[in-house]
This record gives structure tokens, sequence and C-alpha cells, in this order.
């Protein structure tokens, strides 16, 4: 069994190599990480091809053509699937997603085929998020639950383990979100497709280095792209 760990990155030089070193460190059988790094001014890409140099489990991937968060993702899903990716995790480069739950998300693999991180189920904890972004957060989860009629708690949640026949079936290849709306695109073209979705509780712990990439325009085109996707599917287009 291959496992992959894809982490689409921008400007995350301060978290990187950390993050890589966490994931290492877990001794899963099979790993492989892949860096989905859009070119990023501040060198990150640099440090990942250097690990990459020293460990051959290490990989990256340059991306100069078609920037955002969600074409970064989506070419990291279509890689690992080409290298013979049994097992995808997704996270964030922030260390905002603790590598200590991977190997349980990869043992929940067996009740379920896609595994969500979850801030929104029992026994789950926000450090270091403030009362607004809380509220916001709640909010964009309502609003995503009630448009796209998910069942699941945490629809903002970047924190993912899939077996690779979700991927495989949602046609990863032709995931059309941009920025981060792809990680609502993800969870309900996989609802779509019939696939058991679990939550496990996790702590979240919000970013101390580096500059968080998600403001009011990608907020706003991540509600447009919910839209978008409820119409796509009352029109039966997926």
């Amino acid at each position: 069994m291959k496992t992959f760990v894809m982490i689409p990155t921008y400007n995350e030089r301060e978290n990187i190599s950390i993050l890589i070193d966490k994931i290492l460190k877990l001794k899963i059988n099979g790993l492989e990480i892949v860096v989905a790094d859009d070119n990023s001014p501040d060198g990150t890409a640099d440090i990942v091809k250097s690990m990459s140099n020293k460990n051959k489990n290490i990989h990256l991937l340059l991306r100069t053509k078609d920037k955002g968060r969600g074409y970064a993702g989506r070419d990291g899903f279509v890689y690992c699937l080409r290298h013979g990716a049994d097992i995808i995790v997704e996270m964030d480069a922030d260390l905002s997603h603790d590598p200590k739950y991977i190997p349980s998300m990869i043992k929940e693999l067996k009740n379920a085929d896609l595994i969500l991180g979850s801030r929104r189920v029992e026994g789950a904890e926000e450090v270091g998020r403030s009362f607004v972004r809380r509220i916001v957060t709640h909010f964009a989860n309502l609003y995503i639950r009630v448009v796209l009629g998910l069942r699941v708690r945490d629809c903002n949640s970047g924190f993912r383990c899939f077996k690779k026949e979700v991927l495989e079936r949602i046609k990863a290849k032709k995931l059309e979100s941009r920025g981060p709306s792809i990680v609502q695109e993800v969870l309900f073209k996989a609802h779509l497709k019939g696939f058991m979705i679990k939550e496990i509780p996790i702590t979240f712990t919000d970013r101390t280095k580096g500059v968080s990439k998600l403001g009011l325009p990608q907020l706003a085109a991540g509600y447009f792209m919910v839209l978008k996707l409820k119409m796509m599917h009352i029109l039966g287009l997926i």
C-alpha cells in the first residue's frame, strides 16, 4: 500500500520543513510526500527541493501556471494517482493540521471511503482562533450544509484522507475550483457518488508563522462556487 501525503503550498518556508519532518517521523509504510507549490516567491520550493535531494520519498510538484489553492490541489491529486497512490492524505502546510492524526485517519478507512479531520464533532478543539473567525466558520458551514445537502459537520476541513477510488471516480483531473472551494467541490462530488464520509475529532491550531491566504475575495468566491455546484447538480452536469 502506498500512502501519499499531498500538501498545497504558497509562501510557507517557515513551516514546510517542520511539517515534512513531523510526517516522516510517523514511520508509515509506503509513505510518499508531495508538495504542490505555486512557485512561492519566498523560496518554499527551494527548501522542498533540497529535502527531496536527500530523501527520494519527498516530491516537489512546482507549478508555474494556473496558480491557486484549488488548482494546486487538483494537480497534486492527479500526481498522486499517476504515481500509484492507494491512499491520499491532503493537509495544509501552516501546521494547523497535526500529522499525528494521519495514522488514525488511515486506520478509519476500513470503515469509510473518505475521512475528515473535523473541528465540529465531539472531542474536537480549536486553539488560537479568534471569536470572529469561529463565528464566520460556523455560519459558512451552515450555509454549505444547507445548500449542498451535506450531513458533514466540518465542510471546510482541508485535512482529509481518501481511498484512491474516491478521487478517481470524481475525476480529480476535472476539478474546477481555482481557490479554497476545492474542499467543498471534492466533498460534494464524493457525496453524490455515494462514498461513505466519516469525521474524526482533531485539535486545530491556528497558524503562528506566515500569513493566511484566505481573505474576503476568496471567501466570496467560495460561496459563489457552492451555489454553482448546486446548480450544476440540478442541471445534471455533475
